[in-house]
């Protein structure tokens, strides 16, 4: 039997889940940033940060922020929750800074989920574009979804090696839903 997918926002309850899944998903490639700076991430953007849920477990997260086109966060310190020097909502860009499933329930879509979820997030705020950084690799696994690399933005050592600043523009109308493989 199936069990019920819903997507919501991060609530305090989940951090213990969520530091919890990017320590086992970053540590290898070095770049576990550590409850503090991911909730400065979250703290920055409230509004666009949700886990996955399957049942009554924490299956994922997504903190995405605002951020200027061709910027990213700096993993070495917490975020700026202040005013910045331009409003945010009129950068237009809305910056996916960490997408994280449990290794037990990989490959059944519900990354998909969470990214069509920020994708219809960005269209009702506004946002122009969606970008991040490919890190361990991962640029072809976000080409395939439509994020183009932009090479020269993220200096050589900064996000490990191989690291690539993408992004793509939110599409105007919705996409289809996402369809799920059977959790169980």
């Amino acid at each position: 039997m199936a069990e019920t997918v819903r997507v919501r926002p991060l609530a305090d309850a989940d951090w213990d889940a969520v530091v919890t899944l990017e320590r086992d998903a970053y540590t290898g490639l070095g770049l576990s940033e550590g409850r503090a700076a991911l909730q400065s991430r979250a703290a920055a953007s409230p509004d666009t940060c949700f886990v996955v849920d399957v049942g009554p477990r924490t299956a994922g997260y997504l903190l995405a922020l605002p951020y200027p086109p061709r910027s990213y966060p700096d993993l070495t310190r917490t975020e700026h929750t202040g005013p910045r020097a331009l409003p945010a909502e009129r950068w237009g860009n809305l910056h996916l800074h960490d997408i994280v499933v449990a290794p037990g329930l990989r490959r059944r879509g519900l990354a998909r989920h969470l990214l069509h979820h920020l994708t219809g997030t960005a269209r009702a705020r506004g946002d122009e574009r969606i970008s991040l950084v490919a890190v361990g690799g991962t640029d072809r696994f976000w080409s395939a979804r439509g994020f183009v690399a932009q090479p020269g933005v993220v200096p050589a050592g900064a996000y490990g090696g191989r690291a690539v600043y993408m992004s793509k523009p939110v599409p105007a109308h919705p996409s289809p839903p996402v369809t799920l493989r059977e959790v169980s």
